[in-house]
């Protein structure tokens, strides 16, 4: 059924990972109404929802840069993007 896809352990726990995180800020938007706005080192007024989309982003970016430059392991691209992932949610 699902052969069109390559689903692997770790494909799907990205894909668990997006949609928990995304289940999170629901429930967070549903708690506390108004998407927490702040101005951020880059200059932009930003919601937890736009700060999410920015570290995705900036996440696959660097997993693609990593793996066209140097290709694996992963683990040094995953510090990588968890950093990222705490410095967009911290300042921006």
């Amino acid at each position: 059924m699902f052969g069109w896809m390559a689903w692997t352990w770790p494909t799907a726990l990205v894909f668990v990972g997006i949609f928990s995180a995304m289940g999170v800020l629901t429930v967070l938007e549903i708690r506390h109404p108004g998407g927490a706005e702040r101005k951020g080192v880059l200059g932009l007024t930003t919601t937890r929802g736009d700060r999410l989309f920015i570290s995705l982003l900036g996440s696959s970016y660097i997993f693609l840069a990593w793996l066209g430059i140097v290709g694996t392991p992963l683990w040094w691209p995953l510090a990588g993007a968890v950093l990222w992932g705490i410095f967009c949610f911290w300042k921006v």
